[in-house]
Formats: structure tokens, C-alpha cells, sequence
């Protein structure tokens, strides 16, 4: 295995020439910390000239160029065995990402990626975790949109319950506002999964938790399909159509740190007050319930793939600039106390927002490996909150995030 310190580059970004890859060049090309510590990076991905191009767009003359086919194993050992951190956002990841991952836990090269797809990742859990663990490296998917506002949100809770009342969370609810657009890359990860007929899998709560690690009745955990109104939130709530991830990866952090016995995480759209967020709430339930069954149908899939943004392209500049995400979350102890809290940022979540989050995970592993939970040693395939904990916490707020928790009661 090469070691750390002899890796020609400190951050690969794989699938640079993508949609969001592009946009994590020139978040690198602009950090401040890039910059100033002279960090090595890289644009990596099939097409030399379409990496050049990328990084003559976003000024990163000095940034390298790396070409590695998705497929081509010794590309990846090679592209793995060159870099500290490799970053991908090269979906559809079922179907790009497998021979990445494999050369990273083989050459103990830390990886994180934007991936919504839980089937893929308990193929990764069943094959690598262990190998990870013994290799002291830290594969951690779900670094977007979907999961860290939801992972971060039940993190923040129960670590302020302890410091507050020397209590855990038995309960964190989580409810989402959002103003955004899909990107392509994003729709044919969606596809992909449900062409794949991975419809069963991704309707298990508890997908991605360890062996033996599920509760004796799964079903109250199962996903909320209709409209309620919340007093916590003092607000009509919805399903929210992220929330079949995000829960699943909130309860894997829940199991590998030792949240409460029987923790309960669920989150919701919230719609608003009044009559006229009641019908909302409803209309929600009833589209999100129907479009689900519908989007399992070929024809329809053909159909709405027809009409969906494709793959390397999505929203405009301006409205992505225009975009913003709300995650209010609120945690309960067994005792009846309780915390409350916000996470929020400007920028379409799915991509301003996800550039920010991926990124900043990424520099966390180049740069405070030995500050992260469980120290340098330490690997597995893990989660936004269990790999990178309130290190991401301090990144996120230092890049302009918000992420709070509301002042204690006197």
C-alpha cells in the first residue's frame, strides 16, 4: 500500500467534467485553504480534453489532470494509489462508482461522494467494511444534499442533549424547506435504481444498518406516507421525497455511535400553516404516494426520463444562485426534554449547496484526519456524522452555513 505521504496528489476530484464535478473545480480553484497550504489536486475522469477545458474554465492552472475510465481496474488502482482523498461525483454510482471504491479500500485512500443510492451502498457495507476498518480507511458516501443536513441535524441534537441535560435523543424529527432544481446526474442515479428493480431493498428503514443492529419492530419506523400537523414544528408537514435515504443513513450514524436503544429519526416537508397548507400537505401525500408506484412502470420511466434534464447538464446559474434549504430539526428525550435547532444555506441544495457540503468533507479528510471521530486510525464505511463529526460541523459554519442550535431555556 502506498503511503500517505508519498501520494503525488492530497484530493482527486473524479467526474470533474460533470455537472456538479464541474462546480467542485471551482470550489477548489477559489478555497482560500487550497490556496494557502498549497494543496495538490486533481481533475480526473475519462476525457483529457474535457478536463482540460474544465480546468482552463475555473483557472486551476496548476491543478493536475488524471484519465481513468470507471470500469478500467487498473486505472482506478492507478488514479486510488496517486491521491490522499479521492472525491466523486460520477454518477450514476451503481453503475461508475464500484471499481473506485474498490482500488480506494485497497490502497487506503480515503473517499466520499454525492450518492443517494442505498442498494449500492449496502453492497459496499456487506463487501468493504471490515477491509476498511482494518486499513484505517474511511469511505463515506452521502456527502451532498442527501444526507449531511438530516446527519448533521440528529448529530447536533443528540450531542446538545448530553451537554444539556446528560440526556440521549429518543427522538429527533427533521423538517425540510426547499427552493431548487434536479440536475440530470441526480435523475439517473433515480432511474437507474428503479429500472434495477431495487424498489424492495430501498423500502427497508433499516437498509444500511450493521448486521443484527435492527429493531424488533421495524414497522414503526416505516416511512411516513400522509399529511400531519406537527406542534413542534407548528406547521402541516408532508412526505419529503429525500427522506427514503436520509433516514436510512441516520440510523446506520445512530447504530455505529450508539444513539439512544430504540432511536427514532423521521423527517418531513414542511408546507406550512393554515387551511391552505393542510390541502397542500395533502395533494403532496397523494402525488408523492401515486408518482412512486407509477415511476416503478417502464413506459413511465421512459417517458419521464424523455422530458428530465440529462445526464451533465442542469439548473442555470441564476437559479441555482436563487435556490436555499431549511432543515429545522427537534429532539426529544425519554424524560420529555428538548432541543431544537436549524440548518440552512442559500444556493440550490441539490447543487450550490451539495458542492459545498462534498467538498468541505473532502478537505476534512486531507486536512484534520487526526481530529476526526475515532482519530487517524480509524475506517470503515461510515457516515457523514460518524466519519467526520463536528470537524464538518466547524467547516460548514467557517464556509458560510448555517448550522445552530437554538439557546437553552433559562
Amino acid at each position: 500500500m502506498t503511503t500517505s505521504q508519498s501520494r503525488k496528489y492530497d484530493v482527486v476530484l473524479y467526474g470533474a467534467s460533470g455537472f456538479v464535478g464541474r462546480q467542485t473545480a471551482t470550489y477548489f480553484a477559489k478555497h482560500s485553504q487550497v490556496k494557502a497550504l498549497g494543496l495538490k489536486w486533481a481533475l480526473a475522469g475519462r476525457s483529457a480534453d474535457k478536463l482540460e477545458a474544465v480546468r482552463n474554465d475555473c483557472g486551476a492552472s496548476k491543478a493536475g489532470v488524471v484519465v481513468a475510465e470507471a470500469h478500467d481496474v487498473a486505472a482506478m488502482d492507478a488514479l486510488a494509489r496517486s491521491a490522499r482523498v479521492v472525491l466523486s461525483t460520477a454518477g450514476p454510482f451503481a453503475l461508475y462508482g464500484s471499481e473506485l471504491v474498490a482500488a480506494c479500500v485497497r490502497h487506503g485512500t480515503h473517499y466520499v461522494d454525492i450518492t443517494g443510492e442505498t442498494p449500492w451502498v449496502r453492497g459496499l457495507i456487506d463487501r468493504y467494511h471490515e477491509e476498511a476498518q482494518r486499513n484505517g480507511v474511511r469511505i463515506i458516501p452521502f456527502c451532498g444534499f442527501d444526507s449531511i443536513p438530516s446527519d448533521l441535524s440528529a448529530h447536533l441534537a443528540n450531542e446538545t442533549m448530553w451537554e444539556r441535560h446528560g440526556e440521549a435523543c429518543t427522538q429527533v424529527k427533521a423538517a425540510f424547506s426547499i427552493r431548487g432544481g434536479f440536475n440530470g446526474g441526480t435523475l439517473a442515479s433515480l432511474f437507474n435504481m428503479l429500472a434495477s428493480g431495487q424498489s424492495v431493498a430501498m423500502a427497508d428503514p433499516f437498509l444500511l444498518n450493521p448486521e443484527g443492529m435492527h429493531p424488533a419492530d421495524p414497522a414503526a419506523h416505516s416511512d411516513p406516507l400522509g399529511p400531519r400537523y406537527d406542534p413542534d414544528f407548528s406547521a402541516w408537514l408532508g412526505p419529503f421525497m429525500m427522506s427514503t435515504i436520509n433516514t436510512r443513513v441516520v440510523r446506520r450514524s445512530a447504530a455505529l455511535l450508539g444513539y439512544a436503544d430504540g432511536y427514532d429519526y423521521q423527517e418531513y416537508l414542511r408546507l406550512g400553516r393554515g387551511p391552505g397548507a393542510a390541502m397542500a400537505a395533502t395533494g403532496l401525500s397523494v402525488g408523492s404516494f401515486t408518482s412512486q408506484l407509477a415511476l416503478r412502470l417502464g413506459p413511465v420511466r421512459k417517458l419521464a426520463q424523455q422530458f428530465a434534464p440529462k445526464p451533465g447538464s442542469g439548473p442555470s446559474e441564476a437559479r441555482m444562485d436563487g435556490g436555499s434549504f431549511r432543515c429545522q430539526f427537534v429532539g426529544h428525550s425519554a424524560s420529555g426534554k428538548m432541543v431544537r435547532g436549524l440548518i440552512a444555506d442559500k444556493g440550490d441544495p441539490g447543487n450550490r449547496a451539495t458542492t459545498k457540503m462534498l467538498c468541505e468533507s473532502a478537505l476534512a479528510l486531507a486536512l484534520q484526519l487526526e481530529e476526526l471521530p475515532g482519530g487517524g486510525k480509524h475506517g470503515g464505511l461510515l457516515t457523514p456524522a460518524s466519519g467526520l463529526g463536528d470537524v464538518l460541523v466547524r467547516r460548514l459554519r467557517a464556509a458560510g452555513m448555517t448550522l445552530q442550535v437554538d439557546p437553552a431555556k433559562p
